[in-house]
């Protein structure tokens, strides 16, 4: 099967490019174009020269159907995913969130693809209501970025049920390992360790986050993909467990044998009102519907994304708080 990944050279996406060509998949790329024509993480990828790897935009339909075009399916990963940068420019989020996601499913609809998976995020539950998080749990836009990825979940929920258009929701908890952006959470704790600082600079401490190691949210990806059942629904992908920013950072330092000490920065720490302060996912369905079993706990899944960034540590500028 032929089929199409957007947002290819990002995080989750290039570790979905690699799993899928290793199980026998026919990848086609799809990468944001920029003028050095960078594949991203993509570039780290020994077999790159077996896929086809294609430079766009996810906000240009046209540049979006090209891409489709002779595939069977696609995973649409493409997306802004920073929350603190959202609420300096909302307006991006619609555009890339939301008017990517119609694009894809205007050029799947149009070309007849047999099979749409698109991403989506446990931020799109907020605070929890109720523990564990189910499919079923309220959708409360925190933030302008949690407030697109509803947009878009309904958008391809409803080209589903007006257009049959075979459309899937996967919906991960908090994803980490290799490759993440040094804006999140693990990488951020790391990164100012490696870079000898006793004083770790993080924003709230008291959230709790349920966190998913990348290779498991990937074959979590491939098996609801495979599934005939779940077209038309969404599908957490989680552990079931939940850890405070707090408890999350001293385990970090205990993995890494470092001392330090948690200064909360005013700069990193998000308005009352749009803090989700509990995440944790019950992920019954994809145990039930699919074969997915999660293969790292907290600690084996931290161990091998610190041992990567040791590897990879000049890559990150952790002094550097970016949006």
């Amino acid at each position: 099967m032929k089929i199409l990944i957007t947002g290819a050279a990002g995080f989750i996406g290039s570790h979905l490019v690699e799993t899928c060509f290793e199980v026998g998949y026919e990848v086609k790329a799809f990468v944001r174009y920029n003028s050095k024509n960078s594949w991203g993480w993509l570039e780290q990828f020994e077999h790159k020269q077996h896929i086809e790897i294609i430079a766009g935009d996810i906000r240009d339909y046209d540049s979006v159907y090209a891409a489709a075009q002779g595939c069977e399916a696609v995973f649409h990963l493409a997306a802004l995913i920073g929350i603190p940068y959202s609420y300096v420019s909302p307006l991006a989020y619609i555009r890339t969130n939301v008017e990517g996601t119609y694009n894809v499913l205007q050029a799947a609809r149009d070309l007849n693809l047999e099979n749409v998976l698109f991403t989506s995020t446990s931020e799109t539950y907020g605070s929890a209501q109720y523990v564990p998080i189910d499919e079923n749990h309220p959708m409360v836009g925190q933030s302008p970025y949690s407030a697109t990825k509803i947009a878009a979940d309904q958008l391809a929920l409803s080209f589903y049920r007006s257009f049959d258009l075979p459309v899937k929701v996967v919906r991960p908890f908090n994803t980490y390992g290799p490759r993440q952006s040094a804006r999140a959470i693990i990488p951020t704790i790391i990164t100012q360790i490696l870079h000898g600082q006793k004083e770790i600079r993080l924003g709230n401490l008291a959230p709790t986050r349920d966190f998913t190691f990348v290779k498991d949210t990937v074959t979590g990806f491939i098996e609801i993909f495979k599934s005939r059942e779940l077209f038309g629904e969404i599908t957490n992908i989680g552990m079931n467990m939940e850890i405070s920013v707090k408890e999350l950072a001293s385990l970090i330092a205990k993995l890494m044998g470092k001392e330090t000490k948690i200064v909360v920065d005013e700069e990193r720490v998000r308005q009352e009102k749009s803090e989700v302060e509990r995440l944790c996912c019950n992920n019954e369905k994809i145990i039930q519907k699919t074969k997915w079993r999660p293969q790292f706990d907290l600690s084996s899944g931290l161990q091998e994304t610190i041992e990567w960034f040791k590897k990879n540590d000049a890559i990150y500028k952790p002094t550097i708080y970016n949006v």
